[in-house]
Parts: C-alpha cells; sequence; structure tokens
C-alpha cells in the first residue's frame, strides 16, 4: 500500500511533540493493551537470557523492562525526552535513552534482536527505521514488529473513524502521515522486511482484547492518551465532538462487560531474521 506524499519532518515534528505532552495519559489509556503484545515479540526475536536487546520507541518502557526480566542485556530508546524520564522512572535498573528510530546512535552487529512495540506507526520514514534495525543487528539476529490489524478487526479504530465520517471531518489541515494502516497488511509487511534486507519474514495476529473502564472510555482514551488519532479528533469542531462522543458511547454498547467495555483490538505481529 503507498503511503501518500508527506512533509517528514512537519509529520516528525507533530508525533514528537504529541508524545512528549502524553506519557501518564498514554499510560492509563493503553498499557493494559500494549503490554499483550509484548511476550509475542520477545518469543519472535528470542529474548533470552545474555542477548543484546534494543527497544526502539520504548515509550513508557513496558517492554525492555520486560525483555530484562528475562535476562537479556537491554537498552530502550525514544526520541521523546519525556517518554525516557517516565520509563526511567517506572523502571530506574533499565538503560533508557533519547534516540531515533530513523537514525539509531549505534554502529553496526550491536545487537542480537530489535524490537519495536506499535512504534512503527508513529515514523516518517518508516522504510528508514526498518534499515536502521537490520544495521545495527548482529548477522543472524532478529527483528520483530507490532502494528495494529485492519480497523474492521480493530474495533476501536473502526468506531471511531466511522463517527469522524458521519460527524466531522478527515482532512483536518494535521501534517500528513504514512497511511496508518500501512502495515497490517501482512504482504505489506513482507514485502517491507524483504526489501530491509531481512529474510524469512513471518507475521501473525495477535487477538487483543482493550478493557476499557466505562462507556465514555473510547473517546477518551483516544482523545487523550494518543497523537494522529488525537488530533484529528481535536480539530473538530465543538458540535462535532459532542455528536462523536454520543455515537461511541453508544457503538461500545453491544461490547459491554458489567460497568466496563470489552474490544476486539488485534494487532499485526511481523519478524524476520539478519542473514
Amino acid at each position: 500500500m503507498p503511503s501518500p506524499p508527506i512533509d517528514p519532518e512537519a509529520f516528525r515534528a507533530f508525533e514528537h511533540e504529541g508524545w512528549e505532552r502524553v506519557p501518564q495519559r498514554y499510560h492509563n489509556a493503553f498499557a493494559s493493551l500494549t503490554s499483550q503484545t509484548i511476550a509475542p515479540v520477545l518469543d519472535a526475536v528470542g529474548a533470552t537470557t545474555g542477548i543484546r536487546l534494543l527497544d526502539v520507541a520504548t515509550g513508557p518502557g513496558y517492554a525492555a523492562a520486560a525483555a530484562a526480566e528475562r535476562g537479556a542485556k537491554v537498552i530502550g530508546i525514544d526520541f521523546a525526552q519525556a517518554m525516557v524520564a517516565e520509563a526511567r522512572r517506572r523502571y530506574p535498573t533499565v538503560d533508557f535513552r533519547e534516540g531515533d528510530a530513523e537514525d539509531l546512535p549505534f554502529p553496526e552487529a550491536s545487537f542480537d534482536a530489535v524490537m519495536m512495540n506499535f512504534g512503527l506507526l508513529h515514523l516518517a520514514r518508516p522504510e528508514r527505521a526498518l534499515a536502521e534495525a537490520h544495521r545495527v543487528l548482529h548477522p543472524e539476529g532478529r527483528f520483530g514488529f507490532t502494528v495494529w490489524a485492519q480497523p474492521e478487526e480493530a474495533i476501536g479504530f473502526q468506531m471511531v473513524l466511522r463517527a469522524v465520517e458521519r460527524y466531522g471531518k478527515l482532512d483536518v489541515g494535521i501534517p500528513q502521515g504514512p497511511h496508518f494502516f500501512r502495515f497490517s497488511d501482512p504482504q505489506e509487511c513482507q514485502r517491507s522486511l524483504l526489501d530491509a534486507g531481512f529474510i524469512s519474514p513471518s507475521v501473525k495476529t495477535l487477538p487483543l482484547i482493550w478493557r476499557l473502564s466505562s462507556p465514555d472510555a473510547l473517546f477518551e482514551s483516544m482523545f487523550e492518551g494518543t497523537v494522529r488519532t488525537a488530533g484529528l479528533l481535536r480539530a473538530q469542531s465543538a458540535d462535532a465532538i459532542r455528536a462523536i462522543r454520543k455515537v461511541l458511547r453508544q457503538a461500545v454498547l453491544p461490547y459491554q462487560e458489567g460497568v466496563g467495555v470489552e474490544l476486539p483490538m488485534p494487532a499485526v505481529l511481523a519478524s524476520a531474521r539478519k542473514p
């Protein structure tokens, strides 16, 4: 799926500014969901005792900390200073640093494994990040990343996008980035990994459940704990926001469990090996 024309620097600045603002709100909204993929990614890259592992776009550090618990020698990097500070606060014994996924600050063959848990979605030049992961891996090293499945499967995104299409507008003037669901396509994952120099790509779907505390929590999580989706929502008119919030409250009712909501939010896990 080709990416639309973008201004990479404008999109990067937009994402960077957003992630500097939301560490705690992201944790509140998404930690329980995105953490469900950590063990499968660690398994895919062979995270065991003694291996050198780089967690790219580490965010609050969940995956890096889990790798460290397995005995891996871990470095977690993120381009947002606030995220690095949050990761250090949560996991003070893990090595967290500021770093750019598209220009990794490490020499060739520095790591046995590289992982990226939902980070690829937020990059202006994902191909460059894949190439950088390949560069810093030792021969025979493994790389793995996760992204969301298509919105038809990741129901929370489908609900939000349909509500915006109906009551608001999708073209709101925020910096254009690569297609958000580009890597939801397994064939695109495989093609991109092969183009970056990897071999033996593998792609599978992980069945995740997003457990939200109330029918209003879907809107609130997207509005407060994301960057690109939040930018889309915040750019709507006040009337549109009220209508979107209301329709989302109704849309989640079939998924209500007690006072909360359980939404299917599967992810795609792609992995491959450096020759």
